[in-house]
């Protein structure tokens, strides 16, 4: 499965049978969204509708599956919510053949015993690091990435001039 990084926290994975798109709230930040017709939608936190007619929308907690891939969303707490039962964010584990991801959204970066057996053992994490409240500082990604010990980390969300973030973030040389 192929990834590709869009931008914020938007990635795709893509195989010969179809595209799975996390997190194409691009529109908003100013840019194209990269959501087409047919393609299997995850957003980890709030979002607006794609303006796509889409093969699947998942933005909950639950086990999905299609085709060969598996798609599991382990709530998690809002990395905004100040209320530790809070459970409006979902990490994103997705498995295709021999191989796992886990997209991490807004989140707190403390994670729970059981989301961390959700996760189980995985080859690359996708972890957002912008810092600044808007998302995962570098201290907090690399605490939930020392807890969740992937293969390889991918870092998301960090600045990019051609995005317009609601709030400044950091540049990937700052947060790694």
């Amino acid at each position: 499965m192929d990834v590709q990084f869009f931008g914020a926290n938007c990635v795709v994975f893509t195989n010969k049978e179809l595209r799975i798109v996390v997190d194409d709230n691009l529109a908003k930040l100013g840019a194209k969204s990269v959501t087409r017709a047919n393609d299997i939608v995850l957003f980890t936190g709030d979002h607006e509708a794609p303006t796509v007619q889409t093969r699947m929308l998942i933005d909950m907690p639950g086990e999905y599956e299609t085709g060969n891939i598996s798609v599991v969303g382990i709530p998690a707490r809002s990395h905004l919510s100040e209320d530790k039962d809070d459970q409006s964010a979902t990490i994103y584990k997705i498995t295709a053949g021999d191989f796992s991801y886990v997209v991490l959204g807004h989140i707190y970066p403390e994670l729970s015993d059981d989301q961390l057996e959700a996760i189980g053992m995985i080859d690359v994490l996708l972890v957002p690091v912008g810092g600044h409240g808007y998302t995962l500082d570098a201290i907090g990604a690399l605490k939930l990435t020392r807890n969740i010990d992937p293969k390889l980390v991918i870092p998301t969300h960090y600045d990019d001039k051609s995005l317009r973030y609601e709030v400044p973030q950091v540049t990937l040389e700052q947060a790694i």
